[in-house]
């Protein structure tokens, strides 16, 4: 038979969201069922670069005998195709008909490992995995069979994949040009434990008999064969160390998200920013952590708000944060002066985000119903984030449109980024009235979620496509409606704080100047120039 040419996959951020990779800047917390307080187990993702994502829904579907995936590059060439399996499973973004969520964050590791030559890049397993797969070990198996089968394309990665029920980190890299497959190992995380990965990997050791550790049967072999790893060393085999082995800025770059996690969600351990700040003989951040109290989906929406305010690394203080407290820093991420070489703290809240998600899969719930995507798109400080249930039947509009090279009033992503450039021209001012609006919209975005989620369930015992009709309006309308408060939200701050005033009442500006650090700092460095004569009479 000949084979039928369904349709085209561009991978996770083009199935899902229609834009181009940009993993290497991306942060990823995993809560557990016994982590968090519902019982929702919980996964986010700050998908981080400068480009305009879409978000799309992939409706579910029956395939014939013969149907294939033509997987093509970014040029629209064809370079090769997967036999489509009887049915795929209905996609909203990067959570499933069954309420699998996919995160991830790139670590890039060795890149002489990287395949070249490989069918498929990690973006483009995750949009299969969810279309195929109902529980997170399901997709685990099918990301990890299809790289067997067709060659796995890209640099080092780390997943986060959960279902109603389970956690799990997946950790992947290639074995090198003309090589097919990957050297993979997968961990559950335990029940009542959270966890983060930023761009670095962070399975180290693999207890090969554990039946929630998953792996490669040659995730030791081959770090043996390429030298990667020494079995008369003295020292365990680490799946991170030998595939991804540390530098200073490397964890520098990485761990200080890890660290701000755990900080934040276990205060009562006082976790140290040595580590990653490489000071003395620190130790590793663990694997995973038992949060000092469950947390719930605000919670979690707060972690991923974070510049390291109130520690030693707050962006939000010093010269380099502006008169205004930015914590916004430009790109590059390093430089040099004077042959020394320096780094911004990269943060999880960053201007460069894309879009991000706390997701919640929750088991005593119907599928339709039980999974939740709080979407938002740009800088997780200043965004806020909508629901999106896993059976709804389309998508926001404005959230499925627009591109980079063009603003426009109808793209949430240039909505969210207008208001987030605009803050910047005085940042500690305008953030509070950002975050004032953040949390009267999100804040009732909970409190009406049981009573939606009702009666969701009653129309779902009724009538299932009513109750999809339903939830597809709820989603769609609270964020279009969204969209609307944050054009109107821009439109309010550009007001306000029009040529540095802050307009009290319209036509009342107030001057307001600049801080007082800001000021003996300029005087420190610059006063001679600015200083009157004493008396602020003119000399003869």
């Amino acid at each position: 038979m000949i084979a039928r040419k369904l349709w085209t996959v561009a991978g996770c951020v083009v199935l899902a969201l229609g834009v181009v990779d940009a993993g290497e800047g991306c942060t990823s917390i995993l809560v557990t069922k016994g982590a968090s307080k519902d019982g929702s187990v919980i996964i986010t993702y700050s998908c981080d670069g400068e480009f305009h994502p879409k978000l799309r829904h992939k409706p579910a579907a029956d395939h014939e005998p013969g149907e294939v995936l033509e997987i093509r590059g970014w040029d629209g060439k064809l370079k090769g195709s997967i036999p489509q399996p009887p049915h795929t499973h209905a996609v909203v973004g990067l959570i499933n008909e069954h309420q699998v969520v996919i995160g991830e964050t790139t670590f890039d590791g060795r890149k002489e490992l990287q395949n070249p030559d490989g069918l498929l890049h990690y973006w483009r397993l995750m949009g299969i995995a969810l279309q195929r797969a109902s529980t997170a070990r399901e997709a685990i198996r099918v990301i990890t069979d299809l790289v067997a089968e067709y060659g796995y394309a890209s640099t080092g990665e780390s997943f986060s994949i959960g279902d109603p029920e389970e956690a799990w980190i997946l950790e992947m890299i290639g074995k090198g040009p003309g090589r097919k497959g990957a050297v993979w190992v997968a961990r559950k995380v335990p029940d009542g434990f959270i966890s983060v990965h930023a761009n670095r990997a962070r399975i180290g050791e693999v207890p090969l008999d554990d039946p929630d550790c998953l792996h490669s049967d040659d995730v030791v072999s081959f770090a043996v064969e390429r030298g990667y790893w020494d079995p008369d060393s003295g020292e365990p085999f680490r799946f991170n160390e030998a595939y991804d082995p540390p530098t200073v800025q490397h964890i520098r770059y990485s761990d200080t998200r890890v660290w701000s996690v755990f900080r934040r969600a276990a205060p009562s351990r006082n976790f140290s920013p040595d580590f990653a700040l490489s000071r003395g003989e620190a130790e590793p951040y663990p694997l995973w952590i038992r949060p000092d109290e469950k947390l719930s989906v605000a919670d979690v929406m707060a972690l991923m708000r974070d510049h390291y305010e109130g520690t030693e690394l707050d962006m939000t203080v010093g010269v380099d944060a502006g008169p205004f407290g930015t914590p916004n820093r430009w790109r590059p991420m390093g430089w040099t002066v004077d042959g020394v070489q320096y780094t911004w703290e990269r943060p999880i809240s960053t201007q460069q985000a894309a879009y991000s998600f706390v997701s919640q899969s929750r088991s005593w719930l119907p599928d339709p119903v039980g999974g939740v995507l709080w979407y938002g798109m740009d800088d997780t400080y200043t965004t806020c984030y909508t629901p999106l249930y896993c059976g709804i039947r389309e998508v926001p509009s404005s959230y499925a449109t627009g591109s980079l090279d063009h603003f426009s009033w109808d793209s949430a992503w240039w909505v969210f980024n207008f208001v987030a450039n605009i803050a910047n021209l005085k940042y500690s001012y305008m953030v509070k009235d950002i975050q004032a609006v953040q949390r009267e919209i999100e804040g009732r975005y909970l409190k009406l979620q049981p009573v939606v989620e009702r009666t969701a369930l009653e129309l779902l015992r009724e009538d299932p496509e009513l109750a999809a009709a339903y939830l597809t309006d709820h989603s769609v309308g609270h964020a279009e409606r969204l969209v609307q408060r944050w054009r109107e939200l821009g439109e309010f701050l550009l007001t306000k704080y029009n040529d540095g005033y802050v307009q009290e009442k319209p036509g009342r500006p107030k001057d307001v100047g600049y801080p007082e650090p800001w000021l003996e700092r300029v005087v420190r460095e610059r006063g001679e120039r600015y200083r009157l004569p004493e008396g602020g009479v003119r000399q003869p």
